[in-house]
This record gives C-alpha cells, structure tokens and sequence, in this order.
C-alpha cells in the first residue's frame, strides 16, 4: 500500500497529463505538509498555554514577527531555488539543474551561518523596538536566540524541500516533515512537561525536529540520481547562476521583508493593547495559518507546474492549468473558511483555558473571514507569475497591499477609535485593515495577472530557441 501511495504522489513531470490531475497529485502531499509544518507552531503554542500560561503563549507569538524578518533571506533562496530547478527540470537541460541544486545547498549553509550570528546579536533591541510587554520581554528573547542557533534546521528543510517541488516531489517532504512533526511534539511534552523548561523547552523542541527534516530531505535529494547528479564540483558558487538565482529570489525576499516589517508594525500597535488582546491575537494567527494552508498550498504547486510548462516551452498549459489551479484553490478555501467559522471556538479552546480570550479571538476571526477567498485568487496567480520567473510583480503588489493599504488603515482606525474605555482604540483595527488589504490585493493581482507581461521572462527562452 505504502509503495502505491508514494508512486501516485511521486515526482511529477506536469509537462504531460491532465493539469487538474496533476495539480491535485501534486498538492494533496502539499497540503499536508503544510498542515504538519503548521503544527509546528501550533503544538509549541498550545503546549505554552496550556502547561505554562497565557503569558507564556504570548511570548510565542510575540516573536513571530521579528523571526520572519530574519528569514527573509532564506525565503529568497528557496523562491529563486524552486523557480530555476522547475525551469531547467521542464527544459530537461540537465547541467544547469545539477548546478543549480549544488549552489542552493551552498548557499544555504552560507546563509544559515549568517542568521545564527546576525539573529542572537539583533533580538533584543528588536523586540524592545516593538515595545514587548514587560511580562513577556524575556521569554521572547530566549525562545528566539534559541530558534536563530538551531536555523540550519530551518532553513535547510524550507529550502531543500523548495528544490525537491521543483523537481515534482511533493511526497517524500512529506513524510520527513510528518516525522519530524511527531517528534516535535515528543521533545515539546517532554522538555515542557516534564523537565519544566518553559518557552526555551518548545524552542529547543523545533530546533531538533527541523534538523532531522533537512538532513532527510539531503539524503533524499543526493540519492535521486535517476533525475538529478550533484557531484561535488556543483557545490562550488559560480557567479552568474548566483546572480540568476539572487535576481529571482530577492524580489520574494524583499516581499517577505515588507511583509514581516509591517507585521512588526503592527505588532507594535498590537502591544498598546491589554495582554488579553495580543494573546488572543496570537491564538487567531494560528487558526489563520491553517486557514491560509489551501492558498500557500495551490501557490507552491502552481509555481512548479508554471515554471515546467513554461521550461518546456508550453504556454497552452500553463493557461489551462491556471484555471485548474484557481477551481481548486476557491472550493478548497471556501469550504475550510466555511468549517473554522464553524468549530472556531472549539479550535481557539485549544490553546487557552480563558473564556474572553476565546470569545475575543473567535470575534477576530470572523472578520476575516471572506478574506481568505480572496488570498486564494492572490497566491494562485502569484504563483503561476513567479514559477514564469517574475518575482518583481508580486513583490510589488505585497508592497502596496501591506505598506501603503494595511499599516495606515490599522493605524487610522486605532487613532479614530480611542475613548476612554478603549484608549488605544479599538483592537478591531488590526483585522478590518487585513481584510481590506487581502481584498484589494486580489484585485490588484488579477488585473497584473490578465496584462500578461510574465508570459515573456522565462530563464530558458533563449537556451530553447537556439538549441
């Protein structure tokens, strides 16, 4: 049985077949894995709240910001990564794709020592930067010096797992993040519960759990020999394929960073607010990260199909598997929107034993709902954009939609609101101009998507019609 399943949701060539059939080969591990990752954050969070306080929990979440920032770099990497390897993959122009994959491992190790003594040095004047309650200042900086000397781990399963969807995997990054995921959650009942290590406990879980997914997603990359060599020689850095590979990740880089400044920003504003509100916004980006699995999930797929079809030179496909794309990305969405709004309070139970904080959340939470319809048709169509090879149009849509739509409605609002029962203002702001970005963001997706200036940045147009 288990050899049937992992030939189905093997490594997927989606340059033939039908296009629904193989987005579907290829996201239903995807999705799965992104549900596993997700626990990640999910289980450390619930542990925190439940065995240590909703202080605790808080601290979790408070960190969050400051360590997307600092892994922007990494994001990069692995959008430029998987953009290159589904290209070449698709051209079938094997040299390139060894040497591509040789330098994303270099790079990776390269980038990793950089957080590890860039990360430790920044975290407090970071998180005194976004004014971290007093209550939680410590715990925050210990959970996020621990997760920057242990980022390897990190940043090597994100990234090595981006080269292996690129190359059709989507399978075996799924078992190895499934194991890693159970063993996060041994290590966080164990450092937690039993050795009482608080919010360090949870950190030192993840960090282990991450390293054993990368060192199986290595293994498994150097022993596809039947699609892709990477001899030793490919480790070595070569100037213009990094060049290549940097123009294509910085503009996901860059929109990572905007994404995780504004994110800061508003955390700032989100800690002018009583505990009561920054705990229960914590427990509602949880929610939200499983909420948000279907649009990232069909984003990463149609970027693998896109930057196939378009290395192999078939446009037609890539239309077609659009539409495919964007079918299952709304009812996938819709239905799980649909179902959260439903148990919401059960799931917001999880994490905490206090009553207003899971009314507070579940309120939240409503507000966005329509939202996440909207993200699906963003993340698809940005997706198909970046596996084409533009990463400027997205990143520019992520500029406007969070700096220029997000930060100063949150901000308006919270300013308009304030009395003196709420003298921050209302803590509705903060999700009211979420929506309001997501669905502008949309908008603004379609129209750059219909424009069409993506279809002529394909990396091996020119290698193909001169061959």
């Amino acid at each position: 049985m288990a050899g049937k399943i992992a030939r189905f949701f093997g490594t997927q060539d989606m340059t033939q077949g039908k296009p629904m059939q193989g987005l579907i080969q290829f996201s239903v591990p995807l999705l799965i894995g992104n549900l596993a990752q997700q626990l990640y954050n999910t289980v450390d969070s619930i542990v925190v709240g439940k065995y240590v306080g909703d202080n605790a929990l808080a601290a979790v979440g408070a960190s969050g910001p400051v360590l997307n920032l600092l892994l922007v770099l990494f994001m990069g990497i692995a959008t430029g990564a998987t953009i290159m390897v589904s290209q070449y993959f698709g051209a079938r122009q094997q040299e390139l794709l060894s040497t591509t994959v040789g330098n994303t491992i270099t790079l990776t190790v390269l980038s990793s020592i950089v957080i590890m003594i860039v990360g430790p040095l920044v975290t407090q004047p970071l998180m005194s930067l976004i004014n971290t309650p007093t209550e939680i200042y410590q715990d925050s900086c210990n959970y996020l010096i621990i997760i920057f000397l242990g980022i390897i781990g990190t940043a090597g399963y994100n990234i090595l797992a981006g080269v292996l969807r690129g190359l059709g995997d989507s399978f075996m990054p799924l078992v190895y993040l499934i194991i890693a995921c159970l063993l996060n959650i041994v290590l966080d009942l164990v450092f937690v519960v039993s050795f009482g290590w608080g919010v360090a406990g949870v950190a030192v879980a993840t960090s282990i759990s991450q390293v054993v997914s990368a060192v199986f997603c290595l293994i498994r990359l150097l022993h596809m020999k039947e699609i892709v060599v990477v001899p030793a020689s490919s480790l070595r850095l070569k100037k213009d394929l990094v060049i290549r590979l940097t123009r294509l990740g910085v503009p996901s880089g860059v929109a990572q960073a905007i994404f995780s400044l504004a994110a800061i920003v508003v955390q700032s504003l989100t800690n002018t607010f009583d505990t009561s509100v920054i705990t229960a916004s914590i427990i509602v980006m949880r929610v939200d990260g499983f909420a948000m699995m279907p649009n990232f999930t069909f984003g990463t797929a149609m970027t693998t199909y896109s930057g196939q079809n378009i290395g192999a030179n078939k446009l037609d496909r890539v239309h077609e598997g659009t539409k495919a794309g964007m079918i299952l990305g709304l009812i996938v969405s819709s239905v799980l929107t649909v179902l959260i709004l439903i148990f919401g309070p059960i799931l917001m139970g999880w994490f905490t034993n206090t009553q207003e904080i899971v009314d507070l959340g579940f309120h939240m939470m409503s507000i966005l709902a329509v939202g996440y319809i909207a993200m699906s048709v963003t993340q698809g169509l940005s997706g198909v954009m970046r596996g084409a090879g533009d990463t400027m149009t997205p990143m520019w849509i992520s500029f406007i939609t969070t700096v220029v739509i997000r930060v100063p409605i949150a901000y308006g609002i919270a300013y308009l609101t304030r009395s003196p029962e709420q003298p921050a203002g209302n803590p509705d702001c903060l999700y009211i101009s979420l929506l309001i970005s997501w669905m502008l963001g949309a908008c603004i997706t379609y129209i750059c998507y219909r424009r069409g200036k993506w279809r002529n940045k394909a990396l091996t147009k020119i290698e193909i019609e001169t061959a």
